[in-house]
């Protein structure tokens, strides 16, 4: 009796351990105890806040690894869309003291209604041409960033201050508690865009647009939809960014932030959600956890920049499916070299092969 029941119990905690979303959960909670740990002082709290911000950099990234990934669709408008998001919840909950729930409703209206509008115009434009239009759009909305003072509070910069929820001040640690969550439930939502037949669809709609006609896939459907997801995790990502970071310039909206977001997604694998966080970590948190530190780095900040291009040539040039795929490969090697070692082993001690 009691060994069935074991046995049941076991059964239950591989199916749990084998759940595609186990991994991702059990992240969660490591920076739940890391975020804890920060409290107790048992990690350094700037630490702690560039894992925050790493974690609201990979929403953005996973987000345009839809829309470049699976879609096959340029943009370099993310920064735009990032700052977007930022000025909502700064302006709708900070200035003008409206719930949030308001101010969720507008942004993610806000959202889908600009990434419709780029997605109708990715059916006449493509390619290289489709990321100049992005990024003009991208532009445009940093100028209206700086010209617009009623909403953005122009190139000065927009505090957030007395962010409110259900008419009490939400603490920092609420915050960073949400991003956590946030972070989470993208990553979930995600994978199980990728394994449906809507990922399915964007993969065939970017290996030829012909064949996935032929299957029945719609064109406009697809791509409305792909820049619609892309712009929703960018706009997410920057009310995230604001209640985190409490302040937003227009400066910030560039193309470098843009650019590196798609160094993020390359470097990584855009295919990969792991991929996608690894290349994330490389090109933003390799900088703010482990570069800055150095000495050399903290008296010549842009040699950072040089060592992102440098990480950037060589994966594009030996790894272009992205680090991913290298660790990949030596994941394979590792295999195949204990299972050599564990055959050779048997033959000498017992002179049997496997």
């Amino acid at each position: 009796m009691l060994g069935t029941f074991w046995k049941e119990v076991r059964g239950t905690l591989s199916r749990v351990v084998k759940h595609p979303y186990f991994g991702f959960v059990l992240l969660g909670v490591a920076l739940l105890i890391v975020r804890r740990f920060a409290e107790l002082g048992m990690v350094s709290p700037s630490l702690y806040k560039s894992i925050s911000s790493m974690m609201i950099y990979s929403i953005i990234a996973l987000g345009f690894s839809l829309l470049l990934g699976y879609a096959g669709l340029a943009s370099l408008g993310t920064a735009g869309f990032v700052g977007l998001g930022t000025y909502f919840i700064g302006h709708f909950s900070g200035t003008l003291q409206k719930p949030f729930g308001i101010t969720l409703l507008v942004a993610l209206g806000g959202a889908i209604v600009l990434g419709a509008v780029v997605g109708f115009v990715s059916l006449r434009i493509e390619g290289m041409y489709l990321a100049i239009i992005t990024l003009g759009l991208s532009e445009i909305l940093k100028e209206v960033f700086k010209s617009f003072t009623a909403f953005t509070n122009g190139v000065t910069g927009l505090t957030f201050r007395n962010f409110m929820m259900f008419g009490k001040p939400v603490p920092d640690a609420a915050v960073d508690q949400a991003i956590i969550l946030v972070f989470v439930l993208v990553i979930i939502a995600t994978l199980n865009i990728i394994n449906s037949p809507t990922g399915r669809a964007l993969l065939a709609m970017k290996n030829s647009d012909s064949a996935a006609q032929s299957m029945g896939i719609g064109l406009m459907k697809y791509r409305l939809l792909a820049f619609v997801l892309a712009t929703v995790y960018a706009v997410i990502a920057g009310l995230l960014y604001m209640a985190d970071i409490k302040f937003s310039i227009p400066g910030t909206w560039s193309l470098d932030f843009s650019l590196n977001i798609l160094a993020a997604v390359v470097v990584g694998g855009a295919q990969s959600i792991l991929g996608i966080l690894l290349g994330v970590f490389m090109i933003f948190g390799l900088n703010m956890t482990v570069l800055q530190n150095i000495p050399f780095f903290r008296q010549y900040p842009d040699a950072t920049w040089i060592l992102s291009g440098v990480l950037i040539i060589l994966v594009t040039m030996f790894y272009p499916g992205g680090l991913i795929r290298l660790l990949q490969a030596l994941r394979l090697k590792i295999i195949l070299l204990v299972r050599n070692l564990r055959k050779r082993w048997r033959k000498y001690r017992y002179g049997e092969d496997d």
